[in-house]
């Protein structure tokens, strides 16, 4: 990873902590940096620069009519799973910004919900090295039966700050 990445930084120092108290250091610190996602109540189980596991537990604030986990909150997961691994390899001279989402649907979700998003060393060469791009991000998403309910494509581009 490029040293000027201070998001990586704090990251790596989250990840030197005790395995017991990780997953609520990255929940809080990106609650923190990201409101939306601290009041959902996303839990960051796992983050590197290589790989993302995030989990949501059903509960009625996040419900749709029927007791799932509803369609938005689905796509937050997603979307704040590919963007954390996006944020943590683009350098701070560029930004991260969302592009395009594709979301199918295809099962009913039961229970809690946990997502699983990963980057290849291709796209995190380019995010690192071109002023800018775009990248689709591998993501699943998972059910508490272990299905999938929900094929998910989320493309990420990135370009310079301006000054």
């Amino acid at each position: 990873m490029t040293a000027n990445n201070r998001l990586h930084g704090m990251v790596k120092r989250i990840n030197q902590l005790p395995e017991f108290a990780r997953a609520r250091a990255l929940s809080l610190f990106f609650g923190k940096a990201v409101p939306f996602t601290g009041t959902v109540g996303i839990r960051i189980e796992a983050l590197n620069e290589n790989q993302c596991t995030i989990h949501l537990v059903n509960k009625r604030r996040v419900q749709n009519h029927i007791g799932g986990v509803h369609a938005v909150a689905s796509l937050l997961l997603a979307e704040s799973a590919t963007g954390f691994l996006v944020g943590l390899n683009v350098p701070d001279d560029k930004v991260p910004v969302i592009k395009t989402v594709h979301a199918d649907y295809t099962k009913r979700a039961k229970g809690d919900m946990r997502v699983v998003a990963s980057v290849t060393p291709e796209q995190q060469q380019r995010m690192k090295t071109d002023d800018k791009g775009e990248a689709s991000i591998q993501v699943t998403i998972h059910d508490a039966e272990e299905k999938e309910p929900i094929t998910i494509e989320m493309i990420w581009a990135w370009t310079p700050k301006r000054r």
